[in-house]
């Protein structure tokens, strides 16, 4: 079973202005537009296709959080784990509230079976916002740990 594409993690956030701000309309004519197309491709179910649009993307804007944390959805949707891992550690390093990041990094971990680190993220994202896909994945992985009698 393929794993559902994570969608826009707050559906009702502005992302003209973050993807402005995250990419500057200063910066050239292609940077804005290369993250608005990885987003199009992303929710059209083309992860690989959003990752190659955002390398550039990544190459000029490697401290935004916006850009870090299109690059997470889109590695994670493409199976590249170790790489969505990274992106949205590199998110919790700027801001470590982002709970959306933080569910992402549990996602990423649960399915790198690393169980016991998940429940950790999984456990902060749903104490910061007890969304029912956050606790629907904490108890995905604590039954997972349970299962396997892990700690």
């Amino acid at each position: 079973m393929t794993p559902a594409p994570f969608s826009d993690p707050e559906p009702g956030r502005d992302i003209e202005r973050d993807t402005e701000h995250a990419c500057g309309r200063d910066d050239g004519p292609g940077t804005f537009e290369q993250f608005r197309r990885a987003e199009t491709l992303l929710s059209q179910r083309r992860p690989l296709d959003a990752v190659q649009a955002l390398l550039p993307v990544l190459a000029a804007e490697p401290d935004d959080a916006s850009v870090q944390l299109l690059a997470g959805r889109a590695f994670l949707d493409s199976a590249q784990l170790r790489r969505a891992e990274a992106a949205f550690g590199r998110v919790l390093e700027m801001d470590p509230a982002d709970h959306y990041a933080r569910f992402a990094l549990g996602k990423a971990l649960q399915r790198q079976g690393r169980f016991t680190e998940a429940l950790t993220q999984l456990r902060m994202a749903s104490a910061m916002d007890p969304r029912p896909e956050y606790q629907e994945a904490l108890g995905e992985v604590r039954a997972r740990i349970a299962l396997n009698g892990d700690a």
